[in-house]
Order: structure tokens, then C-alpha cells, then sequence
């Protein structure tokens, strides 16, 4: 429950923002605003009015008065994303902010105060960056007082399930879809591909898979097909069309035996074929009924 500055180092797309969500919402402000502001995505000239705000007439355009961001924040979280970005000038007007709590918009006279958490995230190494003389070192002290590091997702194994059910619950309630599990081959698919985009990756993934799914199961066969090519994962394709037949094959029964509870006859029936073909195909491929029950 703590209020201190918390800097988000890691890859892009390794799930900055969802971290920073979750500090929000599990701190003593979460009822609080969460206010989010991309600083690589702000025009240079428009960094300090976006965040600070700005009184009208203060520069051509600025037709009326706006509150900036740290303002909107206040009581609450203000996230920037990609700091790193920020140019110089903004980095000494920032850091203001943070050691006196108070803050001008620009064209304004009267001070500010403000009470905000700020949460930073970067891809870029800030160190090397103050050492480069590009990112001011008393602001990266004030910023670094609790780091945390997110692996790329390549590295988090165990998290890939969890977030793949994640999502899939997140667009399946947006998309109005019963979808109920990803199948067992559609999850080893996703442990072992190696994610380049990360976090960011798997969310689309994930979503399209909710799009193409017709059934209450995730498969392979919706998962994106950069999943299974040699080109993406590193590895040579030599599966023939048999074997890619009998996987696909042995990935319904599975999945029959799963829904059914380990029912034979109702999940041949659920796969519109008898009991007895069922059964043949359950011991081609030593598949165990007793293990879904």
C-alpha cells in the first residue's frame, strides 16, 4: 500500500501497463484517478500543455483554458509511458513536480498544488541514458525508488497460460462468445512459441482467436499462423499432411472427452459419429478416457 514512485523497466510490450494498473488498483488511491499519458506518442511541443496544462491565449491555438494531466490525476496515479522520451526541458519541469508537489500551467501566474503518484516506464537503459548526458541523473534517481524489471515473455513461461486465459475471458465477454478453454495442443502452441511482441502479441492473439472461434474451445487452427511456421518459432517443418491430419484428429477427441467428462458415448455423439469408431480412435492414439472424468 505504499505511495512511493515505481519505475517499470523492461522490453516493449512485456505488459507495462497492465502492471501499472494493478499497482493502482490494489493501492490506497485506487478509487482515485488513474490518468495515462504516452510521452513518445506527445508532439515535443506539446509534451509540457499536455501534461501541465495551459491558460488561454498562452500560446497560438490555445482558445480556452485546459487542465493538464497532472492535474486530472490528482489524489490519484498519473502512468508515463516511454519517459524516456521526454526531452530535456520537460525532464527539469517534471522533476519540479515530483520534489515540490506543485506545478504552473503554462501562461499562468498562480501555483498549483498537486498530490500525485507517478508510475514511469521505459524500454530504453535510463542509466546509459544519464551517462549519454540525454536524460537528467536527479530525475532518474527520483524516479528509480522502487524498479521493477518485467522479463520478456519468452522468459515467464508459467505467466503465458495465465494471461492467454486472461484475455480470452476479457474478449470473449466483449465479443459476447461462450467460449470456455483453450484445448491442450492450442496451449502448447502458445508456451512454446517465443513472442517477440511480448505481452502486446498475445493479447492479439488472443483476441483474434476469440474472433474466429465458432465453439466453446480455443484450437490450434485459430491461433494466428505465425504460431506454427518454421520462419517464426526457429524450428523446421517436417510434419507431413497424415501427421498434421492425425494431430488435428486426436485434438477433437481430446476435446470431446474433455466436454463429455470422459463419457464415450456422449462425446462420440457430440463428434456426430458411434461409440464403436469412437472407441477405435481413442485406442489409436492411447488416449486414456478415465483421466477427463
Amino acid at each position: 500500500k505504499s505511495t512511493a514512485n515505481v519505475l517499470l523497466l523492461g522490453e516493449s510490450g512485456t505488459g507495462k501497463e497492465l502492471v501499472a494498473n494493478a499497482i493502482h488498483y490494489n493501492s490506497l488511491r485506487a478509487e482515485k484517478p488513474l490518468i495515462k499519458v504516452n510521452c513518445a506518442a506527445l508532439p515535443a511541443n506539446l509534451v509540457e500543455a499536455e501534461l501541465f496544462g495551459y491558460e488561454k491565449g498562452a500560446f497560438t491555438g490555445a482558445s480556452r483554458q485546459k487542465e493538464g494531466k497532472f492535474e486530472l490525476a490528482n489524489g490519484g496515479t498519473i502512468f508515463l509511458d516511454e519517459i524516456g522520451a521526454l526531452a530535456l526541458e520537460s525532464q527539469g519541469k517534471l522533476l519540479r513536480v515530483l520534489q515540490e508537489r506543485e506545478m504552473e500551467r503554462l501562461g499562468a501566474t498562480r501555483t498549483i498544488k498537486v498530490n500525485v503518484r507517478l508510475i514511469a516506464a521505459t524500454n530504453k537503459d535510463l542509466a546509459a541514458a544519464v551517462e549519454g548526458g540525454s536524460f537528467r541523473e536527479d530525475l532518474f534517481y527520483r524516479l528509480n525508488v522502487y524498479p521493477i524489471y518485467l522479463p520478456p515473455l519468452r522468459e515467464r513461461e508459467a505467466d503465458i497460460l495465465m494471461l492467454a486465459d486472461y484475455f480470452l475471458e476479457k474478449y470473449a465477454t466483449e465479443y459476447h462468445k461462450d467460449i470456455k478453454r483453450i484445448s491442450t495442443p492450442a496451449i502448447d502452441a502458445l508456451v512454446q512459441y517465443h513472442w517477440p511482441g511480448n505481452v502486446r502479441e498475445l493479447e492479439n492473439c488472443m483476441e483474434r482467436s476469440v474472433l474466429l472461434c465458432d465453439d466453446q474451445v480455443i484450437h490450434s487452427y485459430h491461433l494466428p499462423p505465425t504460431l506454427a511456421t518454421a520462419e517464426q518459432t526457429g524450428t523446421q517443418q517436417s510434419q507431413s499432411l497424415i501427421d498434421a491430419v492425425e494431430r488435428y484428429e486426436k485434438e477433437l477427441l481430446i476435446d470431446a472427452l474433455k466436454t463429455s467428462r470422459g463419457n464415450m458415448r456422449r462425446a462420440a455423439k457430440s463428434l456426430k459419429t458411434t461409440e464403436r469408431i469412437f472407441g477405435y480412435k481413442v485406442r489409436k492414439y492411447d488416449i486414456a478416457p478415465r483421466q477427463y472424468r
